[in-house]
């Protein structure tokens, strides 16, 4: 249920997940990435709403969904004034994420964003020397 009271615990999941993954410089963006599209469907659809939050790699890239039932409610980049209260989630999403979107299906919505991680290939090897030389070193233990 998307609730107010759940956001700080999935940006604290959020982190020990990518600290795991061992994508500590995409953790700020990703926890404010999750933040301002949940809060957009507490907002806008309402608090209480089913909703599921899924993160995963899209390549090298991170991939964040939030799945809800409203695909009516479109998340929109507003220019939000100085004074306004609200209007600025979906624009800190397109300052901190490489693209985001929408996926519209008949009975629900996924509002999506990616950050570039310091991956150089998809499976997180950096092709580096040292990945070189255990590639080596497997090879031969593989020859004989």
């Amino acid at each position: 249920m998307a609730e107010p009271r759940e956001v700080p615990a999935l940006r604290r999941i959020v982190r020990l997940h990518l600290g795991l993954w061992g994508l500590y410089e995409v953790s700020e963006a990703a926890q404010l990435c999750v933040t301002e599209l949940v809060s957009n469907v507490i907002t806008h659809v309402g608090s209480g709403t089913p909703a599921t939050l899924a993160v995963s790699m899209n390549g090298t890239r991170l991939r964040i969904e939030v799945h809800d039932p409203d695909a009516r409610a479109l998340p929109t980049l507003v220019e939000a004034g100085a004074d306004s209260e609200s209007g600025r989630g979906m624009a800190l999403v397109d300052a901190v994420a490489d693209r985001w979107g929408v996926l519209l299906y008949p009975d629900r919505k996924t509002t999506w964003c990616e950050l570039s991680t310091q991956l150089s290939s998809s499976d997180g090897h950096s092709r580096g020397a040292r990945v070189a030389r255990a590639g080596a070193m497997l090879g031969v233990y593989g020859a004989t």
